[in-house]
């Protein structure tokens, strides 16, 4: 699969197989999103893997929009001792956002189902999610990712359209 196809071919998948996935796929997928770019290549990133389901399950309530049911989640953190932050402007969050864009384009490429559930910038999200976690205090979660083999089929797509588009010449 080439890379544009593997970006029509990526969808939110919300119904997946219970089948573990292999740690080897795993470990390409962390991989994948540490060769994100990051601001000054800080890489303020942190991945918290929760296989274990009671936490998993935990999970699932931090929002109404993070009840789904997957073998594996992925929870993005922006670590803000090591990223670039000024008053004005919070890197990691950019940084972490490219990061989690890659393991979901990484997921499809491995034939992997994944689903992108935020977690920031709502407080009793992140609070919820830090608590599960025993997450330290410099640990801000980005964002849930559900990741597992797909057991539902969604047909490639491209949303363009032209009236988002503004050419200045």
């Amino acid at each position: 699969m080439d890379t544009i196809e593997c970006i029509y071919q990526r969808r939110s998948i919300r119904k997946f197989k219970e089948d573990p996935i292999d740690e080897g796929l795993i470990d390409q997928l962390l991989q994948a999103a540490m060769a994100a770019p990051s601001a000054c290549n800080k890489q303020p990133w942190a991945f918290y893997v929760v296989y274990n389901q009671e936490k998993r399950e935990a999970l699932r309530k931090v929002s109404k929009y993070s009840n789904h049911q997957a073998p594996l989640a992925i929870v993005v953190c922006g670590n803000t001792k090591r990223s670039l932050s000024t008053k004005a402007n919070d890197f990691w969050i950019q940084d972490c956002s490219a990061a989690t864009e890659n393991i979901l384009l990484a997921s499809t490429a491995l034939g992997l189902g994944s689903l992108w559930c935020g977690i920031y910038p709502v407080k009793s999200s992140i609070q919820r999610t830090k608590i599960i976690l025993g997450l330290p205090k410099e640990m801000i979660p980005l964002g849930l990712i559900y990741i597992g083999y797909p057991d539902e089929v969604k047909l490639a797509r491209t949303q363009y359209a032209t009236s988002f588009v503004h050419h200045i010449r």
